[in-house]
């Protein structure tokens, strides 16, 4: 009867309790919606609750995010891996990769199709439109390249000002 309990476990509930795995599992789906696969979301997200290296030869595609980085551990030849300890440069390293990935090409072609000499010969409607895509985007970039420097103190002190900053812009 043991034994049938014991084949029935979850050992990811085990590791980390019902909390743990729920947030694993809601992590999952949230890097699957970022375009990172499911179950290498979930060992991410599992890496980081631990807050110690893991061996596991799935996660290496973690590596390609920069999400985590190679450890190794006296006696053990095997690669292991951990992650950011710090929610706050988790999210630097998310929002460095999502805009190099994601943002920048854009910016790219967006640059690419004001510079075409095609690009004259179009409505003047769609120049504008295109014209006015690609300054806020690089306005964008250049913001979150900023943001991205920011301390952690000031970062979170922004953060924490939220909506309150309209009140020094209007000025």
């Amino acid at each position: 009867m043991a034994q049938a309990a014991k084949l029935h476990a979850d050992p990811l509930a085990d590791a980390i309790g019902a909390v743990g795995r729920r947030f694993v599992l809601h992590w999952g789906e949230m890097g699957w919606r970022w375009g990172v696969n499911r179950t290498v979301s979930q060992i991410h997200a599992l890496l980081f609750l631990l807050g110690r290296p893991m061996h596991a030869e799935e996660i290496a595609e973690l590596q390609n995010w920069n999400l985590v980085r190679v450890v190794h551990l006296i006696g053990d030849r095997r690669d292991h891996y951990e992650t950011a300890k710090d929610p706050w440069e988790l999210l630097r390293v998310i929002v460095r990769e999502r805009k190099a990935r994601e943002f920048d090409p854009t910016i790219g072609v967006l640059r690419d199709c004001v510079a075409d000499p095609d690009f004259a010969r179009q409505d003047a409607a769609v120049q504008k439109r295109l014209r006015e895509t690609l300054a806020l985007m690089e306005a964008l970039s250049r913001w979150t390249d900023e943001m991205l420097n920011l301390e952690v103190s000031t970062l979170s002190k922004l953060v924490r000002l939220g909506a309150k900053v309209q009140g020094f812009v209007r000025r």
